[in-house]
């Protein structure tokens, strides 16, 4: 069901149609895209130019919501607009904000962004192991504390952020620059299957249409704005994942960077982010410090111990005492086979993680 005005579905149709055009304007650099993207629908068609404007017009005059909502319906996408309740508030303060987002999978989380804090885990896509380790451990680490993760659906940091998430069956929304229908890269299909049934795939661009070069940067102005706090994991000096952080600058929201080796290409971008003064983000502790205050987070995972068995109480000491696994095993009385399952239970409640080292410590306060 799409709770869409007549008015902005016509919109985000437009969009749609006039993708390629507005590819080359841009290509031409006559325009930019926040100023493209902020122009009402009639003066859109006539800075598109050429033959383009007579088809844009012609559409503007003929456009039928009836059909086009039957569209949405056989391609399984509901449509939320600016003026239906379920926009997110916080997508206002962008100056060229989307007036339809075409959905699949879990709408309601959408508004829940807008009540609750959700965070932004951005980076290249060519990951180190290090970068995809970390960016899937803040996937799972904020899916365990009920923080919504946001990204792009993009290989490598992007996809990490979404597996993790959902791997602790948390709640994931993906921002394309395709149709939410259309799995990009196509090598994600799975994923955008997983993401499409466990948690949400947004797009302001309409079911069917195919990505753009434009189309990336207008999409991470979207999940800059969802998110309170963007978080760079990996990113070069001149990147997408940097216009992202850019944009959360510009709208006041937070924006925080994973440190990385300086002699590595891929870290540049973190790494000048932190050097310009953007808070340190080692873990999901210190995302969950910067998003809801320090010790906040502290207060939230003492608040989980009362949950715990005696036996996982058990466990938690001996990992707090520093033992090895078998240290563990004899401290605890169980099977090895037995700790690595409970072991595994305490990482994806955010309670331990893994040292690097082999072994496990408390996750940081």
């Amino acid at each position: 069901m799409s709770t869409v005005c007549d008015a902005c579905l016509r919109r985000g149709y437009l969009i749609g149609l006039l993708a390629a055009p507005i590819a080359g304007l841009l290509e031409r650099r006559l325009r930019r895209p926040a100023e493209i993207m902020a122009l009402e629908d009639a003066e859109l068609a006539m800075a598109i130019g050429g033959s383009s404007t007579g088809e844009a017009l012609d559409f503007l005059a003929h456009f039928d919501p009836r059909r086009a909502r039957a569209d949405l319906t056989r391609a399984a996408v509901t449509a939320i607009c600016m003026h239906r309740e379920g926009y997110p508030e916080q997508l206002r303060d962008l100056p060229d904000a989307p007036a339809a987002l075409f959905c699949r999978g879990r709408t309601e989380l959408l508004a829940a962004t807008a009540a609750e804090p959700a965070v932004t885990v951005v980076g290249t896509r060519d990951a180190s192991p290090y970068g995809l380790d970390v960016a899937h451990d803040l996937g799972r680490g904020l899916a365990s504390a009920g923080i919504t993760t946001i990204s792009g659906m993009a290989l490598g940091i992007d996809a990490a952020a979404h597996r993790g998430a959902l791997g602790a069956r948390g709640a994931t929304i993906a921002v394309l620059a395709c149709g939410p229908d259309i799995a990009y890269p196509r090598r994600h299909r799975d994923l955008h299957a997983q993401i499409c049934a466990q948690g949400l795939v947004v797009s302001e661009l309409p079911p069917g249409q195919r990505a753009y070069r434009w189309s990336f940067p207008a999409r991470n102005r979207i999940m800059a704005a969802l998110a309170r706090l963007t978080v760079v994991v990996e990113a070069g000096e001149a990147s997408g994942t940097l216009i992202t952080a850019g944009f959360a600058q510009d709208l006041g929201r937070a924006v925080g960077a994973v440190p990385g080796r300086v002699t590595t290409r891929v870290a540049h971008g973190a790494n000048k982010l932190l050097r310009d003064g953007a808070p340190v983000i080692r873990d999901t502790g210190d995302a969950l410090d910067e998003l809801l205050g320090v010790g906040m987070w502290s207060r939230a995972q003492a608040t989980d111990l009362s949950n715990l068995d005696p036996a996982q109480r058990r466990l938690l000491d001996a990992v707090e005492a520093g033992l090895d696994m078998d240290g563990i095993c004899a401290f605890t009385d169980m099977e090895i086979a037995q700790v690595r399952a409970a072991l595994t239970e305490l990482e994806t409640s955010g309670l331990i993680r893994r040292d690097g080292l082999a072994g496990w410590e408390r996750s940081s306060h």
